[in-house]
């Protein structure tokens, strides 16, 4: 140094780079010399380089106002070196100051700057490149600084565009060539390249150098660096003072070199990060690659784009799956699919590509990337790049040219793309689908064919154009298609999630739904068979596609218009609908849902014209098990509605059948309620078809029958058929009975009910249609069938209670268990099936085995009858009632019927309406409205005329007379057992319809009924009537106590006894036996009013003390029905007294027996109004007996009654009763006037006809009278008695009746004029003890008044010696007894002592006593001695 004094900025600089290059700690570690770097060295180095800035290469100076230096390039290359010094060594202290100098840098890239200075500028780039470290350094203190200048980023974008610029090629003429804009930020964004195939041709002759071609401009490649360091050239030229001639080709290699270190570096660094797992630095990979990406991608796609060498491809193309590996690795997805996007691109044809991945992964190739608000968009390939062609194959998507070619460089990224697979198969998650898709692609363009295990071998099938394959790629295939089977191979080394990825919906699969290639199914295959172990992650995805493909194959090639078309050409069309049959064996549920869809479809599109391939369609439809869960359920139901309401016209009448199966079959199913009730629904609207379409049908349907009867002959078998005989029309709607049956017992009640609605509608709606022997399979096989389920189910159903129907619904209590609800099956089956009978009653009947049928109904309607359950037993009597008719069917006008018959017309289908005329038969007519009434009115045919008595046959009605006994028998028979272990009671409403039933029967039956019958009737009226009410429904049944009300049973009982009374009353002599009989029965109801039935043991409590809460049972109040069979009583005897039977069979004595009780009872009757018509109808019945009885007093056949009657008045009026103390006086004289009408009966119908009457009982009568004309009981009274009523008035007739009879001259022997005789001297020598007590007692009581009862007694003694003293007036004198006369005049003296009594009653009593006498004062005409003159 010494001597020099001045020294050349370039020897400064080279120098200031050896010191800074030797000496870095010094600067490092002494501040000062950091100072210095920093103060004096930086600000230098940025003032030096600023003519470089300014300069731009053409502009001319005289437009600038100031000359512009130019750059010279000894001092910007050393410059160039001095900065790659600091920025090597000393970043760390200088980051502010890099910022700068790397700016500049990206700057100097510029295409406006001097070529030289590019070189020198990609060569510092390429220095900075190899250094992974400091990039790393650069995008954590600029990129990822939120206000700073994103240098890194720049770095590489500015890279990118320097190499797009290289190939643009300025002032060629072509404005589309020319569009790299010059970033001013430095973030040189690559243009988006566009434009037509290259803008000029070039000579087809095949360089041997390496070099790159893009839309004309050629540039070679050399070898500038070996890999991983940057050798500059130009940077170390110090020796040059002039700018060097660039030689061309050399900055794109330095920059190829550049990115493909910079790819190199970044990712080999990351991955050590990776492998060393730190967490921390996670941001700033990820940061890293997001700068870097966009620019290394546009760079690298042009370069693949235009590159004519097989290594430098390799290299790009490493580079690329490098980038996409790391991407995939850091999770980044978009840069990840768009550096896969780019090799796929790369390795299909040009212009190829565009489709496929636009319609695989659109939202890739459509999608621009935006890089801080500037767009780089992906290169398309569109380079006819000078390449070897060495395949022509035939395009797999639908091209407009016939072949595509395939060359050398495309199979070099096939490779790449199998490479890529292959090694980080792992990390392709969704991309996966670009990836198969490519492959798939060229699998298909090279004519390569799965085999067995879908392996692809070389070899096209006949179909396609002959496919080229140079001996180049010859030798290549073997190779591919074992990379190709290893790809698939190796997914067993994929975790499952990648696994899925592969096999998932944006796996290959998509690919395999459109396209004609096998190669999915193939890979599938392949892929499937090497992960057996995990076989249950790609197995859903597996098949679904499996299932997707079949399916979509199966839409499109029915769509697909084929000539002949499929409903010429059956064979295709069940080739392409087997397979979806088929499906319905698969269990998995993704399967058949994809399945049903695609019926769906089907049926949406091609629904009119399946024609043949129904049954399979339908099978489908209908394949539905338990176990498939309620979607899918739900989408086949979808397909079997539309099937119903759009296509049953269009089917082979022979699907129908099928249909009615398919329909059941979801009515059985039980995921989906709704479903079954709306399948039961879809059956009824298929009815209705049938009924609307039955003659089209029937035609066609007996033409098929015809067909297949000739083919069975010809092979000599017979033809096996459901239903046979019935012919086919019939044999269907036989199909829809059944269904509708076996829904009939279906588990839930819902469904029972909806169905057996449906078939009785659907029998009485449209059973006209059927032919008269198939009403015999309906009959036994349908509804018969159907009774024999349901009752076996009733019977075996479960007692628990059900606590609620899912949910929060609450059930009814009439529902609660599984029982309750069978009934309700119970009562709706047998009230159809009765229905049906009744309405169809007279076509029934001409089948032969009606009375079989008759008395299975009759046994089924029995068992509902006698089963344990309140609703079925009574639904069983309204089902009786119904097939008897005891609701009569409305008769047609004859003359109607007579028209018909006369036309000819079956009378099976003469229906009530057809009568609108005669000429207009009704044979299956389909008017509306005729069909409506028809449902509704018109279900009762009319008999056909000539036929009327067709229910009169005795037979049937015998038949239900014994069901009707048998019911009767069973359901009143009291429980023997003891009391606690109580059964069933049956209700009262089940027994009033029961014996509400009998009248009605009784009309046909009355010709033989027999004693016999009379007496099972008997029977089971007392059963009935004995049953007790449980108090629960005591309230609802029985009046109020105090309502002398009957119930609804006794009335029914009553009125059976009326009827039959009746027919015997107007029947023959020998229907007359019966009558004792029915008394027998009404005067067992009359015991009722004293003495209530016994049902068994059963305790029954009485209603008044009954609590209404309690399981109790309530015997019911009898004294109603009792006194009303009383009435009936008599009035019956009333018209019958006269009859033999009647008098034979003592009904009269029988009468007087039961009221007996009741006449004894008197006071202590239950009912007070008992006793009152007991004592009324015993007047009646012997005003109207007695006169007969007296008739017949020589037969004897009245002997046993009269003791009877004796005891009867005896009990009666001087019962042992005592009247309630609560009686007033009133009450106590309208009894006492009752007592008096018995006495005066007693002197009207008896007494006057002694003569007729055994002696022993007129003595009783006058004992009796004697008794009652004696006024007290007892001679002594007591205080205690004084208040006993003395029945004054009924004593006094007593006495005169005796008296009467004691002086009637009718006398007839000695023994009656005895007795009365004798009564009366009792009666006068009793008179004359009262009075002398009386006088005597009157003396002695002075001032005090006797008591009121002597009173009264004398006062009695004074009214009777009136009396007498009246009827002796009245009498013959011959008449009266010598001692009666004396005794008379005995008691004169005695009255007259009477006179001084003190009490005025008595003194008028006397006065009325003595006043007779002086009609007696005279003396008498002759001496009577004896009662003889």
């Amino acid at each position: 140094m010494v001597g020099m004094t001045e020294m050349t900025r370039t020897f400064g600089l080279e120098l200031l780079e050896s010191v800074l290059n030797d000496f870095p700690g010094v600067f490092l570690q002494h501040q000062e010399f950091s100072f210095l770097l920093k103060e004096r060295v930086c600000p230098l180095v940025i003032k030096l380089f600023s003519p470089n800035i300014k300069f731009r290469q053409g502009s001319s100076s005289a437009a600038s106002p100031a000359p512009v230096e130019k750059p010279y390039f000894p001092i910007c290359m050393r410059l160039l070196r001095v900065v790659s010094v600091l920025i090597k060594h000393f970043y760390s202290l200088l980051v502010t100051e890099c910022e700068i100098f790397l700016s500049l840098l990206v700057k100097f890239l510029d295409g406006e700057k001097p070529q030289w200075l590019r070189a020198v500028a990609v060569e510092s780039v390429h220095r900075l490149c190899v250094q992974p470290h400091l990039l790393r350094s650069f995008c954590q203190s600029y990129d990822m600084k939120q206000h700073s200048t994103k240098v890194f980023r720049d770095i590489v974008n500015a890279l990118g565009s320097f190499i797009q610029s290289l190939f643009i090629v300025p002032n060629a003429g072509n404005a589309a060539a020319v569009g790299a804009p010059a970033g001013g930020s430095g973030s040189g964004a690559q243009g988006a390249v566009q434009g037509g195939p290259g803008t000029g041709g070039v000579s087809g002759t095949l360089t041997t150098q390496a070099a790159f071609e893009y839309r004309g401009t050629w540039i070679p490649l050399m070898t500038v660096s070996v890999q991983g360091s940057a050798k500059a050239t130009y940077l170390e030229m110090l020796d040059k003072v002039e700018p060097p001639s660039i030689p061309e080709g050399y900055a794109m290699s330095v920059a190829f070199s550049a990115l493909l270190d910079l790819v190199r570096g970044i990712t080999s660094m990351i991955e050590r990060e990776l492998a060393m797992e730190e967490a921390a630095a996670a941001e700033f990979r990820e940061e890293m690659v997001s700068a870097c990406w966009c620019g290394l991608l546009a760079a690298l796609s042009l370069l693949l784009d235009a590159s004519t060498d097989e290594t430098a491809t390799e290299n790009i193309l490493k580079a690329e799956l490098t980038m996409a590996s790391l991407c995939g690795r850091l999770g980044l997805v978009t840069p990840r699919d768009a550096f896969i996007t780019a090799i796929c691109k790369a390795s299909l044809p040009p212009h190829y590509a565009l489709t496929v991945l636009s319609s695989n992964a659109a939202n890739l190739s459509s999608k621009a990337y935006s890089i801080q608000g500037q767009n780089v968009q992906i290169i398309s390939p569109s380079s006819e790049s000078h390449q070897q062609v060495v395949a022509v194959g035939q395009p797999l998507t639908a091209q407009p040219q016939g072949t595509v070619v395939l060359t050398a460089k495309n199979i070099q990224c096939m490779r790449t793309l199998l490479n890529l697979a292959h090694c980080h198969g792992a990390v392709l998650g969704t991309s996966w689908q670009l990836v198969l898709a490519t492959l798939q692609h060229l699998v298909w363009i090279l004519g390569l064919k799965p085999g067995v295990g879908g392996a692809l071998k070389p070899g096209r099938a006949v179909e396609g154009p002959s496919t080229v394959l140079t001996t180049a790629v010859m030798t290549d295939l073997p190779v591919i298609s074992n990379i190709l089977s290893r790809l698939f191979e190796s997914s067993q080394y994929l975790d499952d999630v990648s696994l899925h990825h592969l096999i998932n919906v944006n796996g290959f699969c998509r690919t395999c739904v459109w396209e004609p290639s096998l190669f999915a199914v193939a890979k599938l295959l392949e892929t499937g068979l090497v992960n057996m172990d995990r076989i249950e992650i790609l197995w859903r995805p597996l098949t679904e596609w499996g299932a997707e493909a079949l399916t979509a194959l199966i839409k499109a090639g029915l769509a697909y218009k084929h000539d002949p078309s499929l409903a010429q050409n059956q064979r295709l069309q069940l080739l392409l609908l087997n397979p979806l049959k088929e499906l319905s064996n698969v269990l998995h549920a993704d399967i058949r849902q994809k399945q049903l869809e695609c019926v769906l479809q089907i049926l949406q599109s091609q629904g009119d014209s399946l024609g043949p391939g129904w049954p399979l369609v339908l099978g489908v439809i209908g394949a539905i098990r338990n176990d498939q869960g309620e979607s899918l359920i739900r989408t086949a139901f979808q397909c079997l509605q539309l099937v119903v309401t759009d296509f049953l016209p269009t089917m082979p009448c022979t699907c129908l059948q099928i249909v009615v199966d398919v329909a059941g079959s979801f009515g059985l199913q039980n995921q989906e309620l709704n479903i079954s009730l709306t399948s039961i629904g879809l059956l009824w609207n298929i009815s209705d078809y049938f009924f609307q379409r039955g003659e089209a049908i029937t035609q066609e349907l007996e033409r098929e029958e015809e067909a297949l009867q000739k083919q069975a002959q010809e092979r000599g078998e017979t033809l096996n058929r459901p239903f046979d005989p019935a012919p086919p029309f019939d044999c269907l709607w036989l199909c829809l009975y059944a269904k509708l049956g076996e829904l009939c017992v279906d588990p839930r009640p819902a469904v029972r009910k909806s169905a057996g609605q449906t078939l009785f509608s659907t029998i009485a709606a449209h059973g006209t249609l059927l032919q008269q022997p198939t009403w015999h399979i309906v009959v036994w096989k349908v509804l018969f069938q159907l009774l024999d389920c349901v009752r076996t189910s009733s019977t075996t159903a479960d007692k628990e209670k059900i606590e609620s129907g899912g949910g929060n619904i609450l059930i009814h209590h009439s529902r609660d268990t599984a029982e309750k609800q069978w009934a309700e099956t119970w009562v709706l089956t047998l009230a159809g099936v009765a229905r049906i009978f009744n309405t169809r009653r007279y076509l029934l009947q001409q089948l032969g085995d009606f009375f079989e049928a008759w008395e299975v109904l009759l046994n089924h309607i029995q068992s509902a009858a006698l089963s344990k359950n309140n609703e079925v037993s009574l639904a069983a009597l309204k089902s009786f009632q119904e097939i008897l008719q005891i609701v009569t069917p409305v008769k047609d006008s004859d003359k109607a019927g007579d028209a018909l018959a006369a036309m000819g017309v079956p009378p099976v289908l003469i229906d009530p309406l057809s009568a609108s005329g005669p000429g207009r038969p009704l044979i299956r007519s389909d008017s509306l409205l005729e069909r409506l009434t028809r449902y509704n009115g018109a279900e009762l045919q009319a008999p056909p005329p000539g036929e009327e008595s067709a229910l009169e046959d005795s037979a049937l009605w015998w038949s239900a007379w014994n069901t009707w006994y048998r019911m009767g028998t069973d359901s009143t028979r009291p429980p023997s057992g003891p009391a606690e272990k109580l059964s069933f009671i049956p209700s009262q409403p089940f027994l009033t319809a029961l014996i509400q039933i009998f009248p009605a029967l009784y009309q046909h039956i009355k010709a033989n009924f027999s004693m016999e019958d009379l007496k099972k009737l008997g029977v089971i009226l007392h059963g009935a009537v004995s049953v007790p009410i449980s108090s629960d429904a005591s309230p609802f049944i029985l009046p109020s106590y105090t309502e002398a009300v009957l119930t609804n049973l006794q009335e029914a009982v009553l009125t059976a006894l009326d009827v039959l009374q009746k027919a015997i009353c107007v029947g023959t002599e020998n229907l007359q036996v019966m009558y004792p009989a029915i008394f027998e029965q009404l005067l067992l109801f009359v015991e009722f009013s004293c003495k209530p039935p016994q049902y068994g043991r059963m305790e029954t409590k009485h209603v008044a003390n009954a609590k209404y809460n309690q399981a109790e049972w309530v015997a019911l109040n009898y004294v109603p029905f009792a006194e009303r069979s009383l009435e009936v009583v008599v009035d019956l005897y009333h018209k019958t007294a006269c009859h033999k039977a009647v008098i034979n069979e003592k009904v009269l004595q029988n009468i007087i027996k039961t009221l007996r009780m009741p006449l004894s009872l008197k006071y202590a009757c239950p009912s007070e109004s008992t006793w009152k018509l007991a004592v009324s109808s015993l007047l009646k019945v012997l005003s109207i007996g007695l006169p007969v009885a007296r008739q017949h007093a020589a037969s004897g056949k009245f002997d046993t009654m009269w003791p009877e009657l004796a005891n009867a008045f005896e009990d009666f009026l001087f019962t042992k009763s005592t009247p309630p103390d609560n009686l007033s006086i009133q009450e106590f004289q309208k009894n006492e006037a009752i007592d008096v009408e018995v006495v005066q009966l007693i002197s009207t119908e008896i007494l006057p006809f002694a003569n007729f009457i055994p002696k022993d009982f007129v003595g009783q009568i006058m004992a009796m009278l004697n008794k009652g004309s004696i006024h007290s009981q007892s001679p002594s009274f007591t205080e205690a008695e004084i208040d006993v009523r003395m029945r004054e008035e009924f004593s006094k007739v007593c006495f005169e009746t005796l008296l009467q009879f004691s002086f009637s001259n009718k006398v007839s022997t000695p023994q009656e004029g005895y007795i009365s005789r004798m009564a009366l001297s009792v009666l006068l020598k009793r008179s004359q003890d009262v009075l002398r007590r009386y006088v005597e007692d009157e003396r002695l009581s002075g001032r005090c008044p006797l008591p009121r009862q002597q009173v009264t007694e004398i006062i009695f003694v004074l009214k009777a010696i009136s009396t007498l003293m009246d009827s002796l007036k009245k009498t013959q004198p011959e008449n009266v007894d010598g001692n009666t006369w004396a005794q008379v005049i005995a008691l004169y003296p005695t009255l007259v002592e009477c006179i001084t009594c003190s009490s005025s009653e008595v003194s008028s009593a006397l006065k009325e006593a003595l006043g007779p006498f002086k009609d007696f004062m005279q003396p008498p005409v002759s001496k009577v001695q004896n009662g003889e003159s």
